[in-house]
């Protein structure tokens, strides 16, 4: 059976000045300003991961749009997915690059659009308990202005579709009000707008099969799908966020250290577990996490997966394509993410392996 893999990227659209980010971090904050401030925690902790051939790009510049385009899809990504972030009342952050996308045609690449419809906290900047946008859900006539946004992108010849409908992954499908109600409205207003219907992709890690009575597919994504299934996982996480907390200021400083270090996994379990809990069904879609280094972002309360590398990356593909080969059916294979550079999965060069990741990706599609 011939099946036909679409290989997308999600994309970071936050390396750019924002007046939110200049208010609640100091002027001039970006995603890079994390990056360059990176430190090693720990022994043989590769930090700061530098960006080698795009550099420290701002994505105002239309010049970096064409150049990232040119990269992927010459190592075999079909396109990108851009995290989309609308708040209700009409209110979206970090909006500027996929206008710009939208409004001058360029550059020629396919995208998606995913609804990031989380809360921004400062959960990630040491002030956890500090809420910087809230998402809400406003009605219907917020719904509508929202839809009427979306239209418009996919409307574009680029947006990528299943079947002739636009694919719209959700983030917190759960957190929707009513989620099998909200998506049979979006489904009735992409038929008011003239689209043949709707393609929602789930994004989730737990009770996956539930999500499919009212999603197209489900997707489970990183590091999530990895960090939950591993041995005591959850009570650490669970000591981490304890640590951050009043309750812990009786405990002696070391052992609030050590609740509050690092922690770190080997990216070799990461590619041996990987797809292992995913049903053999072309309803679930593969996510591929490049790397994950959060360190940048959230210092000590990161994680890190350990012993990335080209190599590895190309038998992390190459396990995704067989999945899908047996499972049959056309599909997708995410990767997350072209370029979340705090995060530390990215698939954009940097000083340690150049253009290596984006070419084991393209020697794995073309096996």
């Amino acid at each position: 059976m011939s099946v036909e893999v679409r290989n997308i990227a999600f994309y970071l659209p936050q390396f750019h000045r924002i007046p939110e980010n200049d208010n609640w971090w100091g002027e001039g904050f970006t995603e890079w300003t994390n990056v360059r401030r990176a430190k090693p925690l720990f022994k043989g902790h590769v930090q700061p991961i530098v960006p080698e051939e795009l550099g420290y790009y701002d994505l105002l510049d239309e010049r970096v749009y064409a150049a990232q385009a040119r990269m992927a899809q010459s190592h075999g990504i079909e396109g990108f997915c851009y995290w989309h972030y609308w708040f209700g009342n009409g209110k979206r952050i970090l909006e500027k690059p996929f206008n710009k996308v939208l409004e001058t045609g360029k550059p020629d690449f396919p995208f998606c659009l995913c609804w990031a419809n989380q809360s921004w906290t400062g959960v990630w900047h040491g002030a956890p308990g500090r809420v910087l946008m809230e998402q809400t859900y406003n009605g219907s006539e917020d719904m509508r202005a929202h839809f009427a946004f979306l239209a418009e992108a996919f409307g574009d010849p680029r947006y990528i579709t299943f079947n002739g409908r636009p694919v719209f992954p959700i983030y917190g499908v759960r957190d929707l009000p009513d989620p099998p109600a909200y998506i049979m409205a979006l489904r009735n207003l992409a038929v008011e707008h003239g689209f043949p219907g709707l393609h929602v992709i789930g994004m989730a890690n737990r009770d996956t099969d539930k999500l499919l009575t009212y999603c197209d597919q489900v997707m489970p994504f990183g590091p999530g799908d990895y960090l939950e299934s591993r041995p005591l996982g959850l009570v650490r996480r669970v000591l981490r966020r304890l640590a951050c907390t009043p309750q812990a200021d009786w405990l002696p400083d070391f052992l609030r250290k050590a609740m509050n270090a690092p922690i770190h996994y080997p990216f070799r379990d990461v590619v041996d577990q990987a797809f292992k809990d995913l049903p053999a069904s072309p309803d679930y879609i593969p996510c591929i996490t490049t790397g994950w280094d959060n360190t940048p972002r959230s210092k000590r309360r990161g994680v890190v997966f350990e012993g990335y590398s080209p190599e590895l990356l190309g038998e992390y593909v190459r396990k995704a394509l067989l999945r899908n080969r047996r499972v049959g059916g056309d599909n997708f294979i995410f990767f997350k993410a072209w370029n979340e550079w705090a995060e530390g999965n990215i698939l954009e060069p940097d000083t340690r392996f150049g253009l290596k990741p984006l070419e084991a990706v393209a020697a794995a599609l073309k096996d």
